[in-house]
């Protein structure tokens, strides 16, 4: 892969994957946008990578808070004054996790086969879900379906709560919307921003959840791909850390954008981008 693919790659995936307009829509969108052959799914897992990093220095604090909270959850540190409150989040994090997990080995069991060939005139192969369902149409649909959600629920949705307000009910609910960001055009961050602006929850701590919920997704399939990126041989695996790199940049950078542009500002510029991308996928496409 050329230096020019791996940045537009990291660029995209960069910006898209804590802007609630769908990362994997947008990186599926590359290769049919662009002459580059199809990156694949070692690189959309490198890139993935680097964002995961970029939410682990930036919520820095955060982190250790969870983490204290799971070694209080094993007795170590129990006896700390905020050890019950950072156990809680902690296992909230855990519980909101569940779903997305549950949905992937059923997907991966192939259990789905028979609903995708029903719904999306697709049949799964070997079962992979992701490759089977990477066309125009479905990224157009979830784009202005799931925009049009986040538009609502940011309309309606109360700003009352913060993070450490989430009881284990929220933390499901979450946790389920989390499950369908595994279609692409859904988009992780805007499915779960959603949930959570249903929720009541203010848009800035809506947004520092779903970040923070991503860390065991995100890190889980970073850790699966480890074996095939040291089969894939030396030169893709370059590509991948070169990917992975770019992409912690600028996920970084677009992070702190998007927490200070939440405090002032609605979520309505990304309802409007999301609708008129998915019309302007069905028209062109």
């Amino acid at each position: 892969m050329t230096i020019l693919q791996l940045l537009i790659i990291a660029v995209v995936q960069g910006i898209t994957e804590f802007l609630p307009i769908s990362s994997s829509g947008h990186l599926i969108l590359i290769p049919y946008l662009t002459e580059f052959p199809d990156q694949g799914p070692l690189i959309d897992v490198a890139v993935h990578v680097g964002s995961l990093l970029a939410i682990i220095v930036y919520f820095f604090k955060d982190v250790l808070v969870l983490a204290r909270g799971g070694f209080a959850s094993v007795g170590v540190g129990a006896s700390a004054p905020n050890a019950p409150a950072e156990r809680r989040l902690f296992w909230w994090i855990v519980l909101g996790t569940i779903p997305a997990v549950a949905f992937g080995l059923s997907i991966k069991m192939g259990l789905f086969n028979g609903i995708a060939t029903d719904l999306f005139g697709v049949e799964i192969v070997d079962d992979d879900l992701m490759s089977s369902i990477r066309f125009t149409d479905l990224i157009a649909f979830n784009l202005i379906v799931y925009g049009l959600l986040l538009g609502l629920a940011d309309y309606i949705g109360k700003e009352v709560k913060v993070f450490e307000n989430m009881t284990w009910r929220d933390g499901l609910i979450v946790g389920v919307a989390q499950a369908l960001a595994i279609i692409p055009g859904t988009s992780r961050s805007g499915v779960t921003m959603t949930a959570a602006r249903f929720l009541g929850y203010k848009r800035v701590e809506a947004a520092r959840f779903s970040f923070l919920l991503s860390i065991p997704a995100v890190a889980g399939a970073g850790v699966l791909i480890v074996p095939e990126i040291f089969e894939a041989g030396t030169e893709l695996a370059w590509d991948a850390l070169i990917a992975g790199v770019l992409t912690f940049i600028s996920a970084f950078l677009t992070m702190a954008f998007l927490m200070n542009f939440l405090k002032r500002a609605s979520m309505m510029v990304f309802v409007v981008y999301r609708v008129a991308m998915g019309c302007a996928l069905l028209y062109f496409f």
